[in-house]
């Protein structure tokens, strides 16, 4: 079970800067806004490989992220630290549906694609705007239950 708990939302004591995920959210949606307005599969497909990068690898950066910290270098302001495992599920549940918005734009299934698109662009506008972690959310009250002992 303590496997299956650290796959979905896994502990860790390392921080990231709120700025930053903030940011990139911004970016999620600058890109997936993309895709809706053109149809281009190539859109959904830079945020599944930039979510995989967040949710599944040590790299510092993802290419959003990357941007998002070069942002944050210009404006100059000072990091605010949170805890990076509960981002860490939220990029997973990003992941998820970007592979799913673009199965269904690859396959001419293109109105399940503009749903999916649409509900991360909501998700990442509620972590951008309103400081609102959907991931952390579903983790919190419907995913960890299942998993508590």
């Amino acid at each position: 079970m303590k496997i299956v708990n650290q796959l979905i939302c896994p502990v860790s004591p390392e921080r990231v800067d709120e700025n930053r995920v903030r940011l990139t959210a911004l970016g999620v949606i600058f890109t997936m806004d993309a895709f809706l307005f053109t149809g281009n599969a190539l859109f959904p497909g830079l945020l599944v490989m930039d979510f995989y990068i967040r949710a599944f690898t040590r790299l510092s950066y993802s290419p959003l992220s990357w941007i998002a910290y070069l942002f944050i270098r210009i404006l100059g302001t000072g990091p605010v630290w949170i805890p990076k495992a509960p981002k860490m599920f939220a990029a997973r549940l990003g992941l998820l549906l970007s592979v799913i918005t673009l199965t269904f734009a690859l396959t001419g299934v293109y109105t399940l694609a503009y749903i999916t698109g649409i509900i991360l662009v909501v998700f990442a506008f509620l972590e951008c705007g309103l400081n609102f972690c959907t991931g952390c959310w579903i983790y919190t009250y419907m995913v960890f239950p299942l998993f508590r002992k």
